[in-house]
């Protein structure tokens, strides 16, 4: 498979140029090595990995002479294995005052990131990185970070392909991870199986001492079956046939993993009765899809929960969009005890953009009819969206946009 250029790219190399030390974050088989690899290759950088069981070694127990023996400028695979190489990496940092000189890839374990933070305050930047998004896997590129306005929207319309239902759930059912983008079905199935089996059970024995193996193989599928519902650990640790304190545990094992991640409600002390629990999503659907049994495209299409994943979906895509670009958003969900529900508000610059996400092309009114209870959060409002099957953009009111899943 030929390297596919990714997002994060563009905001690696400005990070480096700023950073005496850069690293990436992010679930196993995302393309993090692939990526720094792709872009060290015209550079004198050395490369060095911690899954090389010698190299781990030495690391760990002689951090000082490893990194006289592999100098910067340096790129180091799964530092996390040897967390020891962080202090020395804090000296040769502070001998120089020159950018970019280590390149660090990692999971995005808590433990790491707050060893590494610790370790290297002012010196690190850390990123993260999901698997492929559909921009990514088109090869499109647009020039302007994503906006709900209308010119913007209908901009995109030159880029993006038009909104495509098959397309859209191909792109659903086999997700993001690079290795499995020209695997056919069966092959597909043996591949998430032995991810599971290769990468996240290893790490879950070695990473964070779960011994019950069969349990959280269990839990991996339950939370499959609840994903883009609201997180209720105890209906998790039934389902997996663990204790609600072991399924809370362990969903935070998951995101260290970069397997889930939570949405957390919106908060305003202007608005009252807020729903506070978090939702529980997939960082890529296709492993989700897998979890969950769902054997084709067309199946998980017509199943019953395909809007559940639609939704994962777009949250997912706009999670890569806003993580890559140069703006700090929130991202957050809203729900009251009146059942008043919107899907997403994305806030940026102190302006509030609900979004409502429909499997449908032909969304109606009905769609937006809880945003204006935003108008209480004391906040300003910007342009809101329906983000959905539609093919074109079209307004909605003077406020909200019709937007096409395929623009995103």
């Amino acid at each position: 498979m030929n390297y596919i250029k990714r997002d994060l790219e563009r905001k690696f190399l400005h990070m480096s140029s700023a950073f005496k030390a850069v690293m990436v974050v992010g679930a196993r088989q995302v393309g993090k090595s692939e990526m720094l690899k792709h872009l060290a290759k015209d550079q004198n950088r050395t490369y060095v990995t911690m899954d090389d069981n010698q190299l781990r070694t030495f690391a760990r127990t002689e951090p000082r002479l490893f990194l006289q023996t592999y100098q910067p400028p340096i790129l180091i695979d799964e530092v996390q294995k040897a967390p020891e190489l962080f202090e020395e990496i804090k000296i040769i940092c502070d001998e120089s005052d020159e950018r970019g000189r280590f390149w660090l890839t990692g999971s995005q374990s808590k433990k790491l990131v707050k060893k590494a933070g610790d370790s290297l305050a002012g010196r690190l930047c850390i990123l993260k990185m999901y698997s492929f998004s559909v921009r990514e896997k088109l090869g499109i590129a647009p020039e302007n970070d994503l906006d709900f306005s209308l010119g913007s929207l209908v901009s995109r319309n030159k880029l993006f392909p038009r909104n495509n239902i098959l397309d859209t759930f191909d792109n659903i059912w086999r997700g993001g991870l690079p290795d499995v983008q020209n695997k056919d079905d069966e092959q597909l199935g043996e591949y998430f199986n032995s991810y599971i089996e290769t990468y996240l059970m290893r790490d879950a024995v070695d990473d964070y001492g779960i011994t019950d193996t069969d349990g959280f193989r269990r839990f991996l599928r339950a939370c499959a079956a609840f994903s883009g519902q609201l997180i209720n650990y105890n209906d998790l640790g039934v389902s997996a046939g663990v204790s609600g304190v072991t399924a809370k545990e362990w969903v935070k094992v998951l995101q260290s993993m970069g397997i889930v991640f939570l949405l957390e409600p919106f908060s305003s002390n202007e608005l009252k009765r807020i729903v506070k629990t978090p939702k529980l999503y997939f960082c890529d659907t296709g492993f989700c899809a897998y979890l969950s049994s769902w054997t084709s495209r067309d199946v998980l299409m017509n199943g019953a929960a395909s809007g559940h994943y639609y939704e994962n979906y777009v949250i997912g895509e706009l999670l890569r969009n806003y993580a890559y670009g140069k703006n700090t958003v929130n991202l957050n969900y809203y729900r009251d005890n009146k059942m008043k529900e919107i899907d997403l508000i994305i806030e940026e610059s102190g302006i509030l953009h609900p979004v409502e996400i429909k499997k449908t092309a032909s969304p109606d009114k009905g769609a937006i009819k809880a945003f204006s209870t935003l108008k209480s959060a004391g906040r300003t409002m910007g342009n809101g969206a329906v983000i959905c099957m539609s093919d074109v953009v079209l307004p909605m009111d003077e406020n909200n946009i019709i937007v096409p899943s395929s623009f995103i």
